[in-house]
């Protein structure tokens, strides 16, 4: 599951955009975080259903 989450991670933030700090990094890996737990957040493999 955790392998899943970090490939998830890289792929839809990491790979899309270059980091100057690790400060920022941090706070955007933070952010992804909060949206990845997130109720609204649509899985099409869950027939449009959320994670919850």
């Amino acid at each position: 599951m955790i392998e899943n989450f970090f490939a998830t991670i890289k792929s839809e933030m990491f790979y899309v955009k270059k980091y100057i700090s690790i400060k920022e990094l941090k706070k955007d890996i933070m952010e992804y975080v909060k949206y990845y737990n997130n109720n609204n957040r649509i899985r099409l493999n869950l027939k449009g259903m959320s994670p919850m």
